[in-house]
């Protein structure tokens, strides 16, 4: 075939066809890390820009530029599967890995790419940390948190996690708050309110928008959660935070990070 003649020719008259790969335990590991919620070793990853490393990394392009966004969709490709087959829910995944991908329409160079590769494997792998940490949660609770994740948009009730997991209300009720620590209530205001700062943080919506949009009675009741949790109100902290990156505390990855 045409096409296997043309890449013998490349193979064979290349120069680059001498190159050799870097052994695949090194990448193997690396996944394995992210997978295991290992954060100090991916933060030394992201230190010693291994990511911005070319040796014994294959060429996907001639543009520098091009060749590393190649390389970071295969990154996010490979860890939102092996996350997800280490426990993370499948939808949550995917749409994390979908939303890194994005970001590299505005990445123009080198140095914007890494910065959204770091923050992605970084969120993939404190959101592993946590999941390990949660593991010995009950079945009907993690279908409770999964649930209340992919309906964050909606007005989830107690009843509503009481059908999907086919016990009673009061049942859900006493088990969730025993195991979380905190009852249903508490933990889906939490994860829309987490919700909503990166709204402020990563997007333009208005406060009547993202009120709106996570399903708040109101604006003015979104306000009043908002200030109760963070101290300031919605405004105050988008000016505060509009455009910055996470520090990397415990309550950047809970709930729906950076979605």
């Amino acid at each position: 075939m045409k096409t296997g003649n043309d890449w013998v020719k490349v193979e064979f008259l290349s120069p680059e066809s001498d190159m050799i790969h870097r052994p695949q335990t090194d990448e193997l590991l690396f996944y394995r890390q992210v997978a295991s919620g290992d954060v100090e070793a991916i933060t030394e990853n992201c230190r010693q820009h291994r990511f911005l490393d070319k040796e014994g990394v294959g060429t996907l392009s001639k543009d520098p530029v091009l060749n590393l966004k190649y390389h970071f969709v295969v990154t996010a490709a490979l860890v939102s599967r092996i996350c997800t087959e280490n426990g993370m829910e499948m939808e949550q995944s995917f749409r994390l890995s979908d939303y890194y991908i994005g970001k590299l329409d505005f990445a123009s160079n080198e140095e914007e790419i890494e910065k959204w590769h770091n923050k992605m494997v970084l969120d993939y792998t404190r959101r592993m940390q946590l999941l390990k940490q949660s593991s010995s949660l009950s079945r009907p609770v993690s279908e409770c948190m999964n649930y209340i994740y992919a309906h964050i948009k909606d007005r989830v009730t107690i009843d509503d996690l009481a059908a999907v997991t086919g016990n009673s209300p009061s049942y859900i009720s006493r088990l969730f708050k025993s195991e979380v620590g905190v009852p249903v209530s508490d933990y889906i205001r939490k994860v829309k309110l987490d919700k909503a700062k990166n709204l402020l943080r990563f997007s333009d919506f208005t406060l009547v928008e993202i009120a709106q949009y996570l399903s708040f009675s109101s604006q003015s009741h979104f306000i009043k959660l908002f200030k109760e949790e963070t101290k300031m109100t919605p405004k105050k902290y988008r000016s505060m935070y509009y455009g910055t990156h996470w520090k990397g505390s415990d309550d950047d990855f809970t709930g729906d990070q950076l979605m």
